[in-house]
C-alpha cells in the first residue's frame, strides 16, 4: 500500500513538471548540411577528422563530391530518461547545456591522446599529389598567380630586408617558409571575407591586389602612406582590399575577429571573418577569449594559426604540453583541422572548406598550419643564437612550399624555365623601382601625428604638439631634417 502511494505520488509529480516546463523541457536543433559549389569544384569529400567536433555526436560523409552533412548542432537537452534509483548506474542528468551520463567508474580524462591528430596534406615534400588525397580543384589561371604572387613576396622579403640592413627602413619582417599560407588562404577567400591579420600576412594583401609601390611607401613612412607615418614598418593596412591595419600586440586582433564576423552574421552578409595567429599568440588570453566567444556566438570566422615551430626564441615545447593549438579546438566547441601548411593545395582546400562552413552553417573553424619560421623572427633578432643552422637550412632547401608548389605546376606543363626567369626578373625589378620611387616622396608632417583621433584636438594634445615645435627648433640635430614642421 505504501509503494503503491509513493508510486502515484510520484507519477503526479513528474506530470506536474512536465506542465511546468512545457516547451523548454526538451529542445531540438534541426539537422544541417552544406555543400561546396562555389567556383572550383571539388573532388571528393575531406578525411573525417575534419569534420570532428564535440558538438557533433554524428558526421556522415558521402561519395558524391564534396558532400556534407551533418547532424544536430548542440547536444539535445531534455528531461531527464530515468528517474533517480539507489544503484542504477544510467543515470542521465539533464542540464541546461545538454544531458551528462553518470559512471560508478571514477575516471580522469587524458591529458593527451595515444595518437596525435593528424596532419592533411595534398603535395608530398617533392610537390607529387598523394594518392587518393582529397582536395579542391585548382584552375591553371589560379594555380600559376598563386606561383607567381608566391615568387612576389619572397623576392618582396628579399630586397626590403636587405634595404633594413642598409639603414634605408627602420624595421622589417619575413614571412620566408610560410609563403603557402598566405596565398593560398587568400585565394581560397572572396574579396568580401574581412582579414584581421597578424603580421606575417603581406601575400594577403598581395593577392588582393595591393601593389608593390604601396608597400614600399609604407615600410618607407612616406607622405603616400595609408597609416601617415604613424606606424612601424610591415603593419599594413587597407579599407579597399578589406584588409585590417597590422596591430604588434599580440592576438588581440583575435576578439575583433569575432565581432566582425558577429557583426556580418548580423547583417546576413555571405562573407566571413579570418584572422591569423602565430603559435606564441595561443599562449594569451585573447586566444582563449577569442574561441569561447565564437563558439558561443556560432560566428562565421576562421581562426588560421601558422605553428611555426617559434615564438620569436620560445620553441612549442615551452608553450603548451597540448597536442599543438588544433586539440584546443575542441574544447571550445569548433571544428578543426591540422594542415601542412607548406603545402599550398591542401591549405587552398582547408581554408575553402572551412569557409563554406562557416557561412553555410554559421559556425567558428580553427586550422592549424604546421610550418616552419625559416627567417629570423625580424630584422630585430638572430634566431642561430637559439635553434641549430642546418636545422634552418633543412626547411629553406628540402621543404620550401614556394618550391614544392612549383614542381606540381610544372608537372602539370603550366610552367618552365622561362616562365620562372621572367617572373623573378620582373619582382626584383617592381619591387626596387617601388623603393627608388618611396624615398624621393616627402615624409608626413609632424601635424599628422596629431590628427584623425579626435574631432576637435584636445588642450592636452595641442600643448603636446607646440612642445614639440619647440623642442625641434632648439635641437634640430636630433631629429629627421626631411619631415615637415
Amino acid at each position: 500500500m505504501m509503494a503503491l502511494c509513493v508510486r502515484k505520488s510520484r507519477d503526479f509529480m513528474i506530470n506536474r513538471f512536465k506542465s511546468k516546463m512545457g516547451s523548454l523541457g526538451l529542445i531540438h536543433f534541426s539537422s544541417c548540411s552544406s555543400s561546396l559549389t562555389r567556383k572550383s569544384p571539388v573532388l571528393v569529400p575531406f578525411p573525417a577528422s575534419f569534420a570532428q567536433n564535440h558538438r557533433i555526436p554524428e558526421r556522415e560523409f558521402g561519395n558524391s563530391p564534396a558532400h556534407f552533412r551533418f547532424c544536430s548542432r548542440r547536444f539535445e537537452s531534455g528531461k531527464a530518461e530515468t528517474l533517480y534509483d539507489e544503484g542504477d548506474a544510467n543515470q542521465v542528468l539533464d542540464l541546461p547545456d545538454g544531458k551528462v551520463k553518470f559512471t560508478p567508474e571514477m575516471r580522469f580524462i587524458s591529458e593527451s591522446t595515444k595518437e596525435r591528430e593528424s596532419c592533411y596534406r595534398v603535395l608530398d615534400d617533392n610537390g607529387k599529389k598523394i594518392m587518393s588525397s582529397n582536395y579542391v580543384e585548382v584552375s591553371r589561371e589560379v594555380a600559376v598567380k598563386m606561383y607567381t604572387d608566391m615568387v612576389m613576396l619572397q623576392t618582396m622579403d628579399t630586397i626590403f630586408y636587405e634595404a633594413q640592413r642598409q639603414g634605408r627602413i627602420s624595421f622589417y619582417l619575413t614571412t620566408v617558409g610560410e609563403e603557402a599560407i598566405n596565398i593560398a588562404s587568400a585565394a581560397a577567400l572572396t574579396f568580401d571575407d574581412i582579414v584581421l591579420p597578424q603580421y606575417r600576412e603581406p601575400g594577403v594583401l598581395i593577392w588582393r591586389g595591393f601593389t608593390v609601390q604601396e608597400f614600399a611607401n609604407q615600410c618607407f613612412s612616406n607622405k603616400a602612406d595609408y597609416g601617415k607615418g604613424r606606424q612601424m614598418p610591415i603593419h599594413y593596412g587597407s579599407n579597399k582590399h578589406n584588409y585590417f591595419t597590422v596591430a604588434s600586440t599580440v592576438a588581440s586582433q583575435l576578439p575583433h575577429a569575432v565581432g566582425v564576423a558577429y557583426s556580418l552574421k548580423m547583417d546576413r552578409k555571405d562573407a566571413c571573418v579570418v584572422t591569423y595567429v602565430g603559435d606564441g599568440g595561443t599562449s594569451e588570453g585573447d586566444f582563449h577569449a577569442a574561441l569561447n566567444f565564437a563558439a558561443v556566438t556560432e560566428a562565421p570566422v576562421i581562426f588560421i594559426c601558422r605553428n611555426n615551430g617559434w615564438a620569436i626564441s620560445t620553441p612549442t615545447s615551452d608553450q603548451f604540453r597540448s597536442d599543438g593549438v588544433v586539440v584546443k579546438g575542441r574544447a571550445y566547441g569548433i571544428r578543426s583541422i591540422r594542415v601542412d601548411g607548406n603545402d599550398a593545395l591542401a591549405m587552398y582546400s582547408a581554408v575553402y572548406a572551412a569557409r563554406e562552413m562557416a557561412i553555410s552553417e554559421q559556425r567558428p573553424i580553427l586550422i592549424e598550419a604546421l610550418t616552419y619560421r625559416v627567417g629570423h623572427h625580424s630584422t630585430s633578432d638572430d634566431s642561430t643564437k637559439y635553434r641549430p643552422v642546418d636545422e634552418i637550412e633543412l626547411w629553406k632547401v628540402e621543404r620550401d612550399p614556394v618550391t614544392r608548389f612549383r614542381k606540381w605546376i610544372e608537372r602539370n606543363g603550366w610552367w618552365s624555365v622561362e616562365a620562372e626567369i621572367e617572373a623573378r626578373n620582373s619582382a626584383r625589378k617592381q619591387i626596387l623601382h617601388a623603393i627608388q620611387e618611396a624615398e624621393k616622396v616627402e615624409k608626413p608632417p609632424v601635424a599628422d601625428m596629431f590628427t584623425d583621433v579626435y574631432d576637435c584636438t584636445p588642450s592636452n594634445l595641442v600643448e603636446q604638439e607646440k612642445r614639440l615645435r619647440e623642442t625641434i627648433k632648439r635641437h634640430p640635430q636630433d631629429y629627421p631634417s626631411d619631415v615637415p614642421v
